[in-house]
């Protein structure tokens, strides 16, 4: 099958777990003789493996996306005064911004890209179009990756007579981030832009529960599909490491429970017998995140435990998986209902067990994997309960994160991800 995925880049500045989920599908696909190509669109893409390669251009590049929301004249510029703009090497530098735009300019330009041919983008989907009707280009499915994206469907189904499908994962917390008029406003225009849209595969069952009314979807064209890892790509460690350690890999912002981990181990760390557990973060940040951060390091220091904490600057490639077999346990204490939960499925990978708050997929996940504990109530109290016994019982801990392991290999391994994807894809190939 010829499919063309289509992924927004967030430049390499922090762990995106769409970008990562879109990667290893694509180069599963690709190992099992479909031709596929990932389009990246606003921002530079990061490779996560070698095996992994990008034959398109970047789209909708970041900087000509808000010229053209912001000023008319960019609507009607030349091509060649657009490709100055965007130059990787500049929308890299542009991505450390993400994160400072005001709620209005995002819902704003979210508005507009949702108008489609109607927004102030057109040329860009335009030139998106031009590419993909190439001959060579030409493909079976186009698959967007998140229902944000649903503005380009329209003119896809049209202009190239395919069908379009939507991948569903974590737009809920984006969209009422934003607030209103501007949440409203998108939620509207979000479920007529899903009328373009042949099929949409939710990663979890609990999102697509949450989501489903929200984009007032039928069961017909909704299923679901567990967004798997390569395992081959994780190595489990032998033993625990001697000294307890706790990882925390995602974003580093609120929003993803920093601040409450960093809580639960100042807790944790007035326990005689924990006097050497550490802990280390890893998984990036924006700019935006900067005055989160130095809040964090203050705490540490008064708490006089900062020293026991490592923030690892990669988060990309063999460098993170290998770190991850370093690890006792992995906690993230979401504040949101996350629909995906990929560090998660890469701790168990790894053999390292997980501790995470009762929302979102993660009920789901565990229930299926086996592999950690739910913690009933997002707070430090509570996490440090839990974390205690754990980080003093190594030898437990590691066989709970053996079963992990086993959990994510029959339910999560990306190879039964990209077979049903081609199943589900089959559904609809050949009928736009």
């Amino acid at each position: 099958m010829k499919i063309i995925q289509i992924t927004p880049g967030s430049g390499d500045n922090f762990y995106c777990e769409n970008c990562l989920r879109d990667q290893a599908l694509v180069r599963t696909l690709r190992s099992q003789g479909h031709q596929v190509k990932m389009v990246p669109l606003y921002l530079p893409i990061k490779l996560d493996s070698p095996e992994v390669s990008l034959d398109a251009p970047i789209f909708y590049g970041g900087v000509n996306v808000y010229l053209q929301q912001k000023l008319g004249l960019f609507r009607k510029t030349p091509r060649w005064v657009d490709s100055v703009f965007d130059s990787r090497s500049l929308l890299t530098r542009v991505s450390k911004k993400a994160g400072m735009t005001s709620s209005r300019e995002l819902g704003e330009t979210t508005l507009s890209m949702l108008r489609g041919e109607d927004g102030n983008q057109a040329k860009e989907l335009e030139r998106l179009i031009d590419w993909l009707s190439r001959d060579m280009e030409r493909p079976d499915v186009i698959i967007l990756s998140n229902v944000l994206l649903g503005g380009l469907a329209s003119e896809l189904r049209r202009r190239l007579k395919v069908p379009v499908v939507c991948l569903l994962q974590d737009e809920e917390a984006f969209v009422d981030g934003m607030g209103d008029p501007y949440s409203s406003e998108v939620w509207d225009l979000l479920k007529k832009c899903c009328k373009e849209i042949d099929l949409f595969i939710a990663v979890s069952k609990a999102y697509g529960s949450r989501i489903a009314p929200r984009l007032a979807l039928d069961e017909n064209r909704l299923h679901t599909a567990y967004m798997g890892i390569d395992l081959k790509d994780y190595e489990p460690a032998d033993a625990p490491p001697d000294r307890p350690t706790i990882g925390f890999l995602s974003r580093m912002c609120p929003n993803r429970g920093l601040d409450t981990l960093v809580e639960t181990f100042i807790l944790l760390k007035q326990n005689p017998a924990l006097e050497n557990c550490r802990m280390q973060i890893c998984g990036g940040k924006s700019q935006a995140d900067e005055p989160f951060l130095r809040d964090i390091r203050r705490q540490l220091e008064k708490a006089g435990v900062a020293d026991d904490v490592l923030f690892l600057p990669e988060f990309l490639g063999e460098n993170r998986r290998q770190w991850l077999k370093d690890l006792t346990v992995m906690c993230v204490p979401e504040k949101e209902e996350a629909a995906y939960g990929l560090f998660a499925m890469e701790a168990q990978a790894a053999g390292v067990p997980i501790v995470v708050p009762k929302i979102g997929i993660f009920p789901e996940l565990i229930e299926l994997t086996g592999g950690g504990v739910i913690v009933a109530f997002n707070s430090p109290l509570v996490f440090a309960a839990v974390l205690a016994p754990m980080l003093l019982d190594r030898h437990s801990t590691h066989r709970l994160g053996q079963k992990g392991r086993m959990g994510i290999t029959e339910h999560f391994n990306v190879e039964k991800t990209a077979a049903n994807l081609i199943d589900l894809l089959g559904k609809v190939v050949g009928k736009a």
